[in-house]
């Protein structure tokens, strides 16, 4: 009977790889190697090198990457975070591909909304104004 080996790396130790050239992150509470990646990413390198060696977590989520991009992840994971070290992300990982579609979409859409409502708005304060000022 084999014995899964599991590798836990500490917060000091994702820390000593937090350069362009040795760059890691943690995600969710696990850690990626972004090294290979950093001249692939979409954001440029500064994105990544800023957020080098930390828990990145909450700014991987607020950009809403698509599922490609956590798919590329599964690529660059090296070990999980230490348990002692975990500490619950105020941003959830979406459960499934649409879920980060659908709020991004959802979250897009009340902007939409709003900036129609503030355009009609807008509109007849102007017919009223150039109404007022024609009498």
């Amino acid at each position: 009977m084999s014995e899964e080996v599991t590798t836990y790396l500490t917060y000091a130790e994702t820390k000593e790889h937090s350069d362009r050239d040795d760059l890691y992150m943690v995600i969710h509470g696990k850690v990626y190697d972004c090294t290979k990646f950093v001249d692939e990413h979409p954001g440029g390198e500064e994105v990544l090198t800023e957020v080098g060696g930390v828990d990145a977590t909450d700014v991987f989520e607020d950009v809403g990457h698509s599922d490609e991009a956590r798919k590329i992840l599964d690529d660059l994971f090296v070990a999980d975070l230490h348990p002692d070290e975990v500490v619950v992300s105020t941003k959830a990982a979406p459960s499934g591909g649409s879920s980060s579609s659908s709020s991004s979409s959802g979250s897009s859409f009340l902007v939409l909304i709003s900036l129609v409502v503030l355009g009609v708005a807008g509109y007849f304060a102007y017919q009223q104004t150039v109404a007022n000022s024609s009498e």
